[in-house]
């Protein structure tokens, strides 16, 4: 595939904008169908990023392919295509689009986050500090930041549209979508995170935590959808590195994440812009992800 132009923003002729979220737009095609774009924006600690990360969005919908061919065994997800020449005009026809455009099933969303966690880092670590545990769980004393857990818990989050998720109990999931699609998200979760995990360690990553969206097709069916263990959507680290105790060498957008921290910003819009060495490295880790994990160069 060749590299694309850096995408900010896109603009279809002849299809609706249902929304424009913090990193994809997304447009409808017909009743049963949308597309979604991913752009190269970025978001950090909830804002968006003005500087766009070159070919983020690429590798985000080819990454997301890539894995829900993998993983289509374990549930089915809402991919129809993510080859652009596939799909209608003027989608095909459009280079600014090659490569970042998935057309997907429609589904009604479930409006929550499916996290699953290996290691304790991220919320889970600030979480654990303050109370001992994650979202209900209670974990042994004395863990360091980044230690593997003994095995990997389930900690849904409440999905926002704007602000924080914030992370909740298994309980208080079950009350609000239901036992019987509580069991099965948890579960169809759980197996794709130990799948994914499985197959990224034996090439040199460790997904430390990722999270899963599900809708519901016309059929009642559940559908893995959105994007699925990218660098937006997981922490990777890179496993001949791993050493818990510390903050672990990433190819995803902690590295952003890092870099804003030694910032004199208080994390409220307008975020800063990144200095052109910070975008460069960052599109690199993307890269270099989508190239371990897949064994192809975008």
């Amino acid at each position: 595939m060749t590299a694309t132009a850096t995408l900010s923003s896109s603009e279809i002729p002849g299809l609706k904008l249902l929304h424009r979220g913090k990193v994809r737009d997304v447009y409808e095609v017909d009743d049963d169908r949308l597309l979604l774009v991913a752009t190269d924006r970025l978001s950090a600690f909830d804002c968006v990023l003005p500087t766009p990360i070159e070919q983020k969005g690429v590798v985000l919908t080819q990454l997301s392919a890539f894995w829900f061919e993998k993983l289509a065994n374990i549930i089915p997800n809402h991919l129809i295509t993510a080859n652009t020449a596939e799909m209608p005009e003027p989608i095909a026809g459009d280079p600014r689009l090659e490569g970042r455009c998935s057309l997907v099933k429609r589904t009604e969303v479930i409006p929550f986050e499916c996290v699953v966690r290996g290691y304790l880092e991220g919320s889970g670590w600030k979480d654990y500090k303050e109370t001992g545990g994650v979202s209900g769980y209670s974990l042994p004393k004395g863990l360091a930041q980044c230690d593997r857990l003994l095995e990997p818990i389930f900690t849904p989050a409440t999905k926002a549209v704007e602000g924080h998720d914030e992370n909740i109990t298994g309980l208080e999931f079950k009350s609000a979508v239901g036992a019987e699609a509580a069991a099965a998200l948890k579960a169809a979760s759980m197996k794709l995170y130990s799948a994914a995990a499985e197959y990224a360690r034996e090439r040199g990553i460790i997904i430390a935590d990722t999270k899963f969206e599900f809708g519901i097709d016309t059929k009642g069916n559940i559908l893995l959808i959105d994007e699925i263990l990218t660098p937006d959507s997981s922490r990777f680290w890179d496993a001949a590195k791993y050493e818990p105790g510390h903050p672990q060498p990433s190819f995803d957008k902690q590295f952003v994440r890092e870099y804003l921290e030694t910032l004199d910003w208080d994390k409220k819009p307008p975020a800063p812009p990144l200095p052109p060495e910070i975008a460069a490295a960052t599109s690199q880790r993307y890269l270099d992800a989508y190239f371990i994990l897949t064994g192809e160069s975008l």
